[in-house]
């Protein structure tokens, strides 16, 4: 089985996040990265498929500037088989539907049988890529996936809904699967794995070769809320406390 793992570099949740002068985005300047937490779910199923089935493929695949190929040489120290780079040059593109457009021109080439997503990134937190990567593939799609297990030419998924309910799907490969966090147990990187990464292929694909088109979503502006605290003393009997109250909550805070 061949399996195509998607991960994401995003700054980390310890690093101070300055905007950037025109608030369209950080300044990643002064920002550390990381692999996005999520995505190490989807690597760690991917790497339990391939070991219960007893053959196959596991390739990260990324997308981003230069720095990307830390967090895919993490995943290949994990025990992945080799990586995809898909370089970016300039701004940061933050559209996932040109994202997906960008990975489906890489990836249809390779013929994955399974392609794996995190739940979503913990920088936009879009959770779109992996769905729409499917319907740009023509693959079926499951989201929240709790549990996977491969039987022949199809694969059941049990997804987690609301109110505690679960959900047992079983769809035809190839197949493209958003992971729900938590669903397994990630591996750290081995001291014989971190070496053996060194060796491992990393495919560069070059901005101009999996860009198609301009993107149709813009990030136009982030900012930090403003907050502010204000007392307010009722005074009067019950009748006026309980209008004002009334009032406060439909006018101010705005939950009636």
């Amino acid at each position: 089985m061949k399996i195509a793992v998607l991960v994401k570099q995003v700054p980390s949740s310890e690093s101070m996040l300055p905007l950037s002068s025109d608030q369209t985005w950080i300044d990643e300047g002064q920002v550390s990265f990381v692999m996005n937490p999520p995505d190490s779910f989807a690597i760690e199923e991917a790497l339990l498929l391939r070991e219960k089935i007893g053959e196959g493929e596991v390739v990260i695949v990324s997308m981003g500037p230069e720095r990307v190929k830390k967090t895919i040489k993490e995943g290949l120290a994990k025990g992945a088989d080799r990586g995809i780079h898909l370089e970016e040059e300039g701004k940061i593109e933050t559209d996932p539907l040109s994202n997906s457009k960008s990975f489906s021109s890489v990836l249809k080439e390779e013929n994955f049988d399974l392609i794996l997503t995190g739940l979503q990134s913990d920088d936009t937190g879009m959770g779109q890529t992996g769905v729409l990567l499917g319907e740009l593939l023509g693959m079926s799609t499951a989201t929240l996936a709790m549990e996977t297990e491969v039987q022949g030419d199809s694969i059941r998924v049990k997804r987690e809904l609301e109110s505690g309910w679960f959900q047992w799907v079983k769809l035809p490969l190839p197949a493209s699967i958003s992971i729900q966090s938590g669903l397994n147990t990630p591996r750290y990187p081995s001291l014989k794995g971190i070496m053996g990464a060194k060796r491992k292929e990393i495919k560069c694909v070059s901005s101009a070769e999996h860009r198609s088109g301009a993107q149709t979503q813009f990030m136009e502006k982030v900012f930090v809320p403003q907050t502010s605290k204000q007392t307010e003393v009722i005074e009067g009997d019950a009748d006026t406390a309980v209008a004002r109250i009334i009032e406060i909550l439909k006018s101010d805070i705005k939950v009636l």
